[in-house]
């Protein structure tokens, strides 16, 4: 025997399983040296600080260490 529902899924029903199932925004927070928002748990992209240390060189760094 195969697995075959017994009674119709009310539409009521599929919808309320079914609002799982969409996008969510991703949580930002503002970073405490630049006040610009980022992912929770990352590194801020510009300016490089995660929990109040240095962590990875910007772009705009790497540019003007070039020069």
């Amino acid at each position: 025997m195969t697995g075959v529902p017994k009674k119709r899924v009310s539409q009521r029903h599929q919808g309320e399983r079914r609002s799982q199932i969409r996008l969510k925004l991703p949580s930002l927070v503002t970073c405490p040296n630049c006040h610009r928002l980022r992912l929770q748990h990352h590194v801020c992209p510009s300016c490089g600080y995660y929990r109040g240390r240095k962590v990875i060189e910007t772009a705009a760094e790497r540019r003007r260490s070039q020069r």
